[in-house]
């Protein structure tokens, strides 16, 4: 399928240049080895992405992605990535970068997650902040 979809709940929100984007996912995907059938981003507000957290992941607390993987084949992604706009504004003013550059370091945390990249560890997180780097330089190419 190749599909990569872009939706909103409880928020009005559009992706900028959708198709850059698309294609910057399709690239990430494709250089780890793996096959895309589909991708939806569902972009949100705090409550909405809490009350997944809640009824899916039993935890009482904000987070900016949580990610749902479908796929029953390795190699093959398949998901929904839920994203809060909230806490993408709060935490590019806390880490004084850009609303873009924390979305697109959000969304691209949450295919590695789809990829079968971890963070739990200290030595999980380091990798995944490496692939992270490399991924967000390749959107700009």
């Amino acid at each position: 399928m190749n599909t990569v979809s872009f939706f909103s709940e409880n928020i009005e929100f559009s992706i900028a240049y959708p198709q850059k984007t698309i294609r910057w996912i399709q690239q990430t995907v494709l250089a780890e080895s793996h096959e895309l059938s589909f991708l939806n981003f569902i972009f949100c507000d705090d409550a909405y992405l809490l009350s997944i957290n809640e009824q899916y992941l039993q935890h009482d607390d904000f987070t900016d992605v949580i990610t749902f993987s479908y796929s029953e084949q390795p190699c093959l992604v398949e998901g929904d990535i839920f994203i809060s706009i909230d806490r993408i504004k709060e935490n590019a003013s806390a880490f004084q970068t850009s609303f873009n550059d924390e979305l697109h370091r959000v969304m691209i945390h949450g295919v590695l997650h789809l990829l079968g990249y971890n963070d739990k560890s200290k030595s999980e997180q380091q990798i995944m902040r490496k692939k992270e780097n490399s991924y967000l330089s390749l959107y700009d190419q």
